[in-house]
């Protein structure tokens, strides 16, 4: 590759974020030059940071045009890494944020070396056990490395780009978000409805509260042992029940179909206790009087509901959406390992799941690796697209 090429796309980068931080200091009435150079420097270095790892392999002459798009599209995610921060930082100095005045705040530290000292053992913590994993899954996502292999391969981004010329990852894509959602909605949908009957207020209420939640206890795995008993197809409790009161069985792991919702059903019984207790704990939160208000204006059981009790119970379903879509999208994996192991035919193959078939069956760890990363950046999406959508309709306080 001409040595032309990295310097025009450093330039390039340079260019835009020069103009963006310029039109951030004239509006804020500061040295526009001063921004410009600010944002030069910035959208350099985030251009360098992922630019200069991979050699700009993602530009050479034998590379495709998909290829190249993805080098932008990585090149652009890096000047926003190290854009963004220092935008933010800019902006809240110039509006005089409390967070850079001069003045100590009560209660604050009066110098930096104290805080900094306290927080080293949390930062070396995470270097160690959080962002140096990251690292260097990001570098194993660009080789063609195998497992016990002593040596491996420099790829480019051929793992990443492998996928979207994948018709079965496409598949596996859509089964993960059918799986999912179907976990997310049926489980909120449940827990709010058993937590609703839980909460009323009759004799042992208590004990059959504690008895709702004990099933979250279980983990995955044991929860998948449960109801594979339960589903098999051959002597299972499930199947017995329908043939001798409605006279017909369902082949629950050996159709798709039916396995994807024998998945579906065993993680929303698993996860169903830890909605349960946490919808009840934001019922024990809603006033009585804006119900009784409500009732006084004409309003049923199930209009008071709706319109009174489940508005206010919206911090609880917004915090419950981010955690039972987490668990779906990862933590389902030992279910279906004991349950369907993925089968039948790849039908309950989630995107998870088939990072450990890539990465322990076939050996193939630059491929794990890199779905790895998919996997990641579609989970943080689909977390701040919440935020940005439900999350500012939620109601906090009555």
């Amino acid at each position: 590759m001409s040595g032309l090429v990295p310097v025009l796309i450093i330039v390039l980068a340079a260019i835009f974020g020069a103009v963006y931080m310029a039109n951030v200091f004239r509006r804020y009435r500061r040295n526009i030059a001063v921004g410009g150079l600010v944002g030069a420097a910035s959208a350099t270095a985030g251009a360098l940071l992922v630019m200069l790892p991979l050699n700009f392999c993602t530009f050479e002459p034998e590379r495709q045009t998909i290829d190249r798009v993805f080098g932008f599209l990585l090149l652009a995610i890096g000047v926003g890494l190290v854009l963004w921060p220092v935008n933010w930082f800019i902006r809240q100095r110039f509006e005089g944020n409390p967070l850079f005045a001069t003045q100590t705040q009560p209660g604050a530290f009066k110098g930096w070396l104290t805080p900094a000292l306290l927080l080293l053992p949390t930062l070396a913590i995470l270097a160690i056990f959080l962002y140096y994993p990251i690292f260097d899954t990001f570098s194993l996502s660009v080789l063609l490395a195998r497992l016990g292999a002593r040596r491996s391969v420099f790829v480019c981004v051929d793992n990443f780009t492998s996928l979207v010329t994948d018709p079965s990852y496409h598949n596996t894509v859509i089964i993960t978000l059918f799986i999912s959602f179907a976990i997310v909605i049926i489980g909120l949908a449940l827990g709010l409805l058993v937590a609703s009957m839980a909460y009323q207020p009759i004799t042992g209420a208590r004990i059959y509260r504690t008895l709702l939640i004990w099933p979250y206890a279980i983990s995955p795995a044991v929860a998948g042992v449960i109801f594979l008993l339960l589903f098999n197809p051959a002597g299972g409790f499930i199947n017995y029940v329908l043939s001798n009161t409605f006279g017909f069985s369902v082949p629950w792991l050996q159709d798709p179909t039916a396995a994807r919702w024998a998945i579906i059903a065993t993680s929303v019984w698993k996860s169903m206790g830890f909605n349960i207790l946490f919808y009840i704990a934001g019922l024990q939160n809603v006033p009585n009087d804006l119900k009784e208000s409500a009732a006084i204006d004409g309003a049923n059981a199930l209009q008071r509901f709706w319109y009174v009790t489940f508005p206010l119970l919206s911090p609880i379903t917004f915090f419950l959406i981010i955690t039972n879509m987490t668990y779906a999208f990862f933590e389902t994996f030992a279910t279906i390992d004991n349950l369907t192991r993925g089968g039948p035919l790849n039908a309950t193959t989630t995107m998870m799941y088939r990072i450990y078939q890539i990465g322990f069956v076939n050996q193939d760890l630059g491929k794990a690796a890199a779905q790895s990363i998919v996997l990641f950046v579609m989970v943080i999406g689909l977390t701040v697209l919440q935020f940005r959508s439900t999350g500012s309709r939620v109601t906090y306080g009555a």
